[in-house]
């Protein structure tokens, strides 16, 4: 690139060095060829004046007295009717440059200059037309040179920018460079950079999500199976396979879920569902868990109650706080339910020591975890909660008190009837 901009601008200049360097020598030719021509003529005009007045002077006329009205260079001679020739110099060989000029008297003045000398001055004009012309063409050059590297090394770095992008590295480097044109292709690169580096921090997300949503499901499905192959009671082989299969639906649910969310976490689907449902549900689902280390999980609180959200989603927010108390809690965890406004709650705390104080509320950020944890499940637990028009809060660190809290809609059988099951 750099070479084609240094030729073309050279290029450019010698046309038009050529086409009025030529335009300006001739004009400069024909001016001096001119302008000693009429030296010339006046020097003759000038010279006949002198000797008619020196004739009607009755004043002697010879080659010396005149010898110093006649220039260095020139050639003049007199011709005085009845008196031989006068010569005024010395005669010019070759071609002349001549005028001859007719005196009030009857003389004959001729003053002559040597051509050599207009060609000298031409020859003087040319060259210094050609000096500039030189210096135009080097700071022709010049520029190019620095016009070609002004455009050269930004396009050079565009390319190394785009093959970074090729290569994995979506890292912006917002470097513009002056010329619009490509300031903006900078733009569109470092946009793109933004959107590869959005789209591949969703997908290591969505694969952390996914690996840590899925755990639990299938480590219970694993121990549903496991109970069948184990027993030969068709009604105990029929009541595990039934919960197999819901744990099955809800893996289909969780898969759906954290696809929804990788695209586009605000396209929910909502409905209105009960949540005793849900809660039944998680404590068959997490009650052999607990019942294997020695702890119990129990609910409580208001029954019937309705809220709106997707009980997928809902379903997945109770299981990691569910398997968060399992993991780093202690003693019995409760579920209760309660209504504050026109919205359910859902409260789920244990009898373990609680969030440490250097946590607090970077509890729900990711990679934050008391213990050797992935830091992720009540990350996404939050996501999903606020994807469902919802919000999953820390309502106290010591003991630990979580809030899920959903929009509900008027019902028509809730009751104060307190629940409490085992």
């Amino acid at each position: 690139m750099r070479r084609r901009l240094i030729q073309s601008t050279l290029a450019v200049v010698l046309v038009v060095i050529a086409v009025f360097g030529v335009s300006l020598v001739v004009v400069e030719t024909r001016t001096i060829s001119t302008s000693a021509q009429e030296r010339v003529e006046s020097e003759a005009v000038r010279l006949t004046g002198i000797v008619d007045s020196r004739i009607l002077g009755h004043e002697q006329i010879t080659s010396e007295i005149l010898v110093d009205q006649v220039g260095d260079d020139r050639y003049a001679v007199v011709h005085i009717p009845g008196q031989p020739p006068i010569e005024i110099g010395q005669k010019p060989s070759g071609d002349v440059i001549e005028s001859t000029r007719q005196g009030e008297e009857g003389e004959t003045v001729t003053v002559q200059e040597p051509r050599s000398a207009v060609t000298q001055e031409v020859g003087r004009t040319l060259l210094m037309i050609g000096a500039v012309a030189l210096l135009a063409v080097i700071a022709a050059v010049l520029l190019a040179l620095r016009q070609a590297n002004r455009l050269a090394s930004p396009l050079t770095d565009l390319a190394e920018t785009a093959e970074r992008l090729g290569s994995g590295d979506p890292r912006p480097r917002r470097k513009r460079y002056g010329v619009p044109e490509l300031d903006r292709v900078a733009d569109v690169l470092d946009a793109s950079a933004e959107r590869i580096a959005r789209m591949l921090t969703a997908e290591r997300r969505l694969a952390a999500d996914a690996s840590h949503q899925l755990r639990t499901p299938l480590t219970a499905l694993s121990m549903r199976l496991e109970e069948i192959t184990l027993t030969d009671d068709p009604a105990t082989v029929k009541e595990e396979a039934t919960i197999a299969l819901t744990q099955v639906e809800r893996l289909t649910d969780v898969v759906e879920r954290l696809l929804t969310n990788s695209r586009d976490p605000r396209t929910g689907s909502a409905v209105t569902f009960d949540l005793d449902e849900v809660i039944q549900q998680q404590l068959a689902e997490w009650r052999p868990a607990y019942r294997n280390v020695g702890r119990a999980i129990v609910s409580s609180g208001k029954r019937h109650l309705e809220a709106v959200g997707t009980p997928g989603a809902v379903a997945q927010v109770l299981a990691a706080l569910i398997e968060n108390s399992l993991m780093h809690g202690g003693g019995t965890v409760a579920l209760r339910t309660r209504v504050t406004g026109n919205q359910a709650v859902i409260e789920v705390t244990d009898e373990g020591t609680g969030v440490p104080a250097d946590l607090g509320a970077r509890i729900f950020e990711r990679a934050i975890s008391g213990r050797n944890s992935t830091g992720i499940g009540l990350a996404v637990a939050r996501d999903l909660a606020e994807a469902d028009g919802g919000r999953l809060e820390m309502l106290q660190a010591q003991p630990p008190v979580f809030g899920l809290f959903l929009s509900r809609t008027p019902v028509t059988k809730a009751s104060d009837e307190e629940r409490t099951v085992r």
